[in-house]
Order: C-alpha cells, then sequence, then structure tokens
C-alpha cells in the first residue's frame, strides 16, 4: 500500500462533503487500516503477554476490531494450536491475528518461526511483529499469504520495517505499558511526525483509553489506534478479580518505568516488585542475573494474574488505565470509546461549520 493517499476517517468539510453535522460524526471510521485488515473500526488490541488469550482476543474481532493471539501465553505448541483453533470456534470464521515477537536475547527468537507455522496452518493471515531486524519474518509472513503490522517504538525502526515489506505500522509512545524500548517522544508527536515519512497505514499506541483520543488522532489523518491497557479491566481478560478490582482505583501515576539503564526500558505497575526493581537499578545493578527472580514474568503470571496478588510480579501497565471505570464485557468498552470519538467529531465539525 506504499504511495497510496492518506485520508482520514472523517470529511475535512461537512459542506464538502454533503453531510449534515450529525450524521457525519456518527458515519463508520474508514481508514486505510480497516480497509486492509477488514475491520468495522480502527482499534487493534496490542498483542498482551499472557493475556492476549482466546476468549479476549476473540470479544475484541467480535466488536468489530483486531486482536492478537500471543503464542508465549501458551506453555508449548500444542497448546497453542489449540488455543488458535478455539478462537476460530469463537469468532465463527472472523480472521484475527497473531503476535510475533522478536527477542533480542541470543536464543530468545527459536520459537517464532514455529508459532508462524502453527498459525499459518491453522489459517491465520494477520499478524502483528515486534522486534528489531523483522525482515525475514515479514518475508515468511507474505510467503505464507499474511500481512503484516509491525509495532516499533521510533521511527527509524519504522521506516527500516517499513523498507523491508511491513504492510502497516504500529507506533508505540512512551506512554506504552510494557516495553517502549529508550523512545522518549509521546504517542501523538510519533503520529505527526510519522505522517511526513512514512507511506503505509499507521496505528498509533501508548497511553490511549478514551474516545477523544481516537478522535484526534484520526482527525489528524492516522489510521487507528492500538489499545491495551484500558482493555485490561474487560470481562474476557482471564485474570483474578481481585487484580481487575485493584487497576479501577489506579490513576494516570499508579504507573513506573524501570531497566532504562539496562537498554530495556519497561512500564509497569507501581508495586512492590516494581520498587524492588528500581532500588537494585539505583543501586548500580545492570546484570539481568542479579535482579534473581525479580524479572521472572511467571511470577506475574501466577499470583497477579493468577491469585490477584498484584504487588508480586512485573505487571505491565501504561496510565491510560486512569480511564477505566468498571468491569465491563469488552464489547461494551468498544462501543463507549467510539460514542465518545463520535462526540468529540460531532464538536468538531460543529466547530468548523459554524465557520461556513
Amino acid at each position: 500500500m506504499a504511495g497510496s493517499d492518506r485520508s482520514s476517517a472523517q470529511p475535512a468539510s461537512c459542506a464538502e462533503a454533503g453531510v449534515p453535522i450529525r450524521d457525519a460524526a456518527r458515519a463508520p471510521f474508514r481508514t486505510r487500516l480497516t480497509e486492509l485488515f477488514g475491520i468495522d473500526h480502527p482499534i487493534l488490541g496490542g498483542g498482551l503477554m499472557w493475556l492476549s488469550r482466546p476468549r479476549y482476543v476473540a470479544a475484541l474481532v467480535n466488536a468489530g476490531c483486531m486482536g492478537f493471539v500471543t503464542p508465549r501465553s501458551f506453555d508449548d505448541a500444542p497448546a497453542f494450536a489449540a488455543a488458535l483453533r478455539e478462537c476460530a470456534a469463537l469468532t465463527q470464521g472472523r480472521p484475527f491475528g497473531v503476535n510475533l515477537t522478536l527477542s533480542g536475547r541470543g536464543g530468545g527468537n527459536d520459537g517464532v518461526l514455529a508459532s508462524l507455522d502453527i498459525a499459518l496452518s491453522q489459517g491465520v493471515r494477520h499478524f502483528e511483529t515486534a522486534g528489531r531486524a523483522p525482515g525475514e519474518l515479514i518475508r515468511r509472513i507474505h510467503d505464507g499469504g499474511g500481512m503484516v503490522i509491525h509495532k516499533a517504538s521510533n521511527l527509524r525502526h519504522a521506516l527500516a520495517a517499513e523498507r523491508d515489506g511491513a504492510d502497516a505500522i504500529a507506533l508505540v509512545g512512551m506512554e506504552e505499558g510494557g516495553h517502549p524500548g529508550l523512545n522518549e517522544l509521546p504517542a501523538m508527536l510519533l503520529g505527526a511526525l510519522a505522517q511526513e515519512r512514512l507511506q503505509v497505514p499507521i496505528a498509533i499506541g501508548g497511553g490511549i483509553g478514551h474516545g477523544r483520543q481516537l478522535a484526534a488522532l484520526l482527525a489528524q489523518g492516522l489510521d487507528g489506534a492500538v489499545i491495551g491497557s484500558r482493555f485490561l479491566v474487560c470481562d474476557e481478560i482471564e485474570t483474578h478479580p481481585d487484580y481487575k478490582r485493584h487497576l479501577l482505583s489506579c490513576d494516570e501515576h499508579a504507573t513506573v518505568t524501570v531497566l532504562r539503564s539496562l537498554g530495556n526500558t519497561w512500564r509497569v505497575l507501581r508495586n512492590d516488585t516494581a520498587e524492588q526493581v528500581a532500588a537494585l537499578e539505583r543501586d548500580g545493578v545492570r546484570d539481568y542475573a542479579d535482579f534473581g527472580d525479580l524479572l521472572n514474568s511467571r511470577i506475574t503470571r501466577e499470583h497477579c494474574y493468577g491469585e490477584g496478588e498484584w504487588q508480586r510480579g512485573m505487571v505491565s501497565l501504561g496510565p491510560s488505565i486512569a480511564f477505566a471505570d468498571r468491569i465491563a464485557p469488552l464489547g461494551d468498552i468498544v462501543a463507549m470509546l467510539l460514542a465518545q470519538a463520535r462526540a468529540s467529531l460531532d464538536h468538531l465539525h460543529h466547530t468548523v461549520c459554524a465557520e461556513r
């Protein structure tokens, strides 16, 4: 899709489009991303470690969005393949995606190509990739008849992925829960810069949890949003109720970044484990082994997600959790985001068209 005309989700002028203000604000949000993925709404659920499982991903797809199952959320290849079959049954044939994350550590990518082969064999054709140097992975996906949105935290890597053939780019800002890399730029600034340099469809992630933000990026001419943390309180996310209830008490200051000095910035829930990691980092610890089990993600899976002990584990989380006000079906959350976006665009159209 390189070289295609950039288009926003709404007409720039009500008068030029011949559409009444109220109708224009409620028109479908059609972007290059919705066309590429064949989805109703320009919303992608980011791949969540341990949590992007069939019920959650299927709920995204059935709400008209796109979701990605994460192979690393499963103990072995047969369990991953079974999850893909379950997801296909829950979506009743509607397409869903798979996240493939390339690790920067030696030997960390041994299972990525195997996961790709399993996904292709199960009929998956939509992929979210992440990590550096994705060229070979993108080529293999294309050879299998798939399409790729590559997630990057800076423009240099995004441009490289575009050259490698990525069909779309997801740019994540410093607000992203999880691993935003060494990026210090906010999501909306990255989006504005990307429009000057990238030709493929662009989605923006990091700190997005309200429809006003979705409206803002669409009005800017971007193609979609990547949302993760805001969805953590949906019914379909398989975590302990006590953890979800704690998330409802979180505000925009409930996260902290650690491990920047190791070149691996991680935005997580501010809890006892994160404070211990930050203290060791301040003391000069620079070897992963010296953190012991503090960085072991299985502790997060077993104790925080599994038992509701939110003080235990490194729990990826972004500040958009501040918008979470209740535990609800994911479809309801998506509907609320869309209603908020339309209300914002309605206000914009009233402002623009009042001058005509």
